[in-house]
This record gives C-alpha cells, structure tokens and sequence, in this order.
C-alpha cells in the first residue's frame, strides 16, 4: 500500500510540474494564447461607419435632399472598410411608408476604392465609375428623396454594404429585390444611417 501510495503522488506531481512551472514563468495554457492572438488580430479593427455632411444620425433631412427641394441625394462618406471588400452595394428606403417599404435609391457594383459620394449623384444608370444605379419605387432611375405623406415623420435608411465580389452580375435598372438576391453570401460589412423627414 504504501509503494502505490508513493507512486500515486509521485504521478500527481509530474503531471502538475508543467501548470505549475507555466504559472511561475507567466506562460499561458494553448487557449488563453490562442485568445492571444485573436485579440491582436481583431486589435484596433473599425466597423464600417457611414456619415452624411448634410445630416447626422437621428437628424432631420434637409429640404434640399428631398422632393420638396432640389431632390438631390447628399454627399456621403463611409470608412472601416472590412479586409476583402471589392464593391459596395447602396440602399436608401423607407421602411414607414404607407403601403410598406419604399425604395428611394438602388446603386451598385461601386468600385471598391471609393470612400464617399458626392452631393447630387447623377441620374443615369451607368456612372463614371462603374457603378450601377437601379429603379426605385417611384419608377425612376437613381435617387428620389423622401416624399412622405403629410404627418409623423417618415424613417430613411441609407444602407452601405460592402461586398467580397466584383460584380453583381446585374444590368442597371435593378430592383432593390435584385440587387439584395445577388448581395446573399456577399456581405462583409453594413452601415446605415437614418435621418428624418415630415411633411
């Protein structure tokens, strides 16, 4: 009995000399190095944002930027791009409408490089750059501004997403429908900013 005893506590203490010795030292165990490295990895990463000039989040849209004004569409500017992304993919609806959402703008395949918009994006459904301007839900082209009907204010969401892929694969004139088909298993990153509109 007492040999096994002796044997038994002489395997406890190999077996704890390398805990012991890597607590002493300051070495971590596999999994706390492994939360090492994905800290350092993931250390200083920004989530994709995206700003206005003409509004901030929450703010009303001014006038300009709506079918009571110029219906332009306002500058815009986005960074935290994530690592990969090849294109962007633009968004802007309203979820509040009467009859449910509505599409104000469709633009996509924006080359990948691109860090903002400039105020009034032309109409046409090819741009400069390569990109893609859809048909939204007031049968037109490019942007069209909120235009709610009178009483509470109306939400706008302007949704940016960056993409892991050089094309769509879709003609202009899409359908937001479209344009969210093609986008499935293609997101890296989303950023929305809403602003406000009553009439």
């Amino acid at each position: 009995m007492r040999f096994e005893h002796r044997l038994m506590w002489t395997m406890v203490a190999m077996l704890g000399i390398p805990v012991i010795v890597g607590s002493l030292f300051g070495q971590p165990h596999s999994g706390a190095r492994w939360r090492s490295r994905q800290t350092k990895k993931t250390e200083g990463a920004m989530a994709l944002s995206l700003k206005s000039q003409a509004f901030k989040e929450g703010d009303t849209i001014p006038k300009k930027y709506t079918c009571d004004g110029a219906d332009v569409s306002p500058r815009l500017s986005w960074e935290g791009v994530p690592d990969g992304t090849r294109r962007f993919a633009f968004i802007v609806d309203d979820p509040d409408a009467p009859r449910g959402v509505f599409t104000h703008w469709v633009l996509y395949d924006l080359p990948a490089e691109t860090r903002d918009l400039p105020e009034g994006v032309k109409k046409n459904e090819s741009l400069a750059s390569g990109a893609k301007q859809g048909v939204n839900d007031f049968g037109s082209v490019g942007y069209n501004g909120p235009c709610p009907p009178p009483g509470r204010p109306h939400r706008y969401f302007f949704t940016l997403r960056a993409l892991d892929t050089t094309s769509l694969q879709l003609p202009p004139r899409a359908k937001k429908a479209d344009v969210e088909r093609a986008m499935k298993g293609h997101v890296l990153g989303e950023a929305k900013l809403m602003g406000l509109y009553q009439r």
